[in-house]
C-alpha cells in the first residue's frame, strides 16, 4: 500500500512542477478518453444492437421497392449516422486543444522566467529553472496528450466510415 503514497507524491510533485496550466491539460485529457472510451463502448456494445434492429426493421417491411420506402431507408440511415459520429467532433477539438494548452503552459513558464529575471537581475538560476520547468513541462504534456488523442481520434473516425458503409450495404434495396 505505500507504493500508492510513492506514487501520489510523484505525480503531485510532477504537477506542481509544471504549475497550474498542468492542470486544464489533465482534466481536458481526463474528458478527452473519457469520451474515447464511451465511443469504444458503443461500437463495442451498443451499436451492434441498434444496427440488428434496424435490419430486423427493414427486413420484415413489406415495401422496399417504392420512392417512399427509398426515403424511409434514408432517414434510418442518416439516425444511425448520427449515432455513430456522436463525440467524434469533441474528441477532435479536444485533441487540438491539448497542444493549444501546453503552449499556454510555455508562456506562463517564461513570464516567471522573465520576472524572475527582472528582480534578481539573472543571479538566482535555482529559480530560474524552476519556471524553465514550468514552461518545458506543460509543453511535453500537452503533446502527448495529443499524441495519444490523436492515435485514438483516427482509430474511432475509421471505424465510424466502416460502420456507417456496413448500415448502407445491410438495407438493401430492390430496384
Amino acid at each position: 500500500m505505500f507504493w500508492f503514497y510513492d506514487i501520489y507524491d510523484a505525480l503531485t510533485a510532477f504537477m506542481d512542477a509544471g504549475g497550474p496550466v498542468l492542470w486544464f491539460i489533465a482534466l481536458l485529457l481526463f474528458a478527452m478518453w473519457s469520451l474515447v472510451f464511451e465511443r469504444v463502448w458503443y461500437f463495442g456494445a451498443t451499436h451492434r444492437k441498434l444496427v440488428q434492429h434496424v435490419v430486423n426493421d427493414w427486413n420484415t417491411r413489406e415495401d422496399i421497392k417504392s420512392w417512399r420506402a427509398h426515403r424511409i431507408r434514408e432517414a434510418i440511415i442518416s439516425r444511425v449516422n448520427l449515432r455513430v459520429d456522436q463525440n467524434l467532433q469533441i474528441i477532435k477539438t479536444m485533441v487540438a486543444l491539448c497542444p493549444l494548452l501546453g503552449l499556454l503552459g510555455t508562456v506562463t513558464g517564461m513570464i516567471e522566467v522573465f520576472n524572475i529575471l527582472a528582480i534578481t537581475g539573472g543571479g538566482d538560476a535555482r529559480s530560474m529553472a524552476s519556471g524553465v520547468s514550468k514552461a518545458t513541462i506543460p509543453t511535453m504534456a500537452g503533446m502527448v496528450a495529443a499524441l495519444s488523442g490523436v492515435f485514438a481520434s483516427t482509430w474511432l473516425a475509421r471505424k465510424a466510415e466502416r460502420e456507417k458503409e456496413l448500415i448502407q450495404d445491410q438495407l438493401t434495396i430492390e430496384h
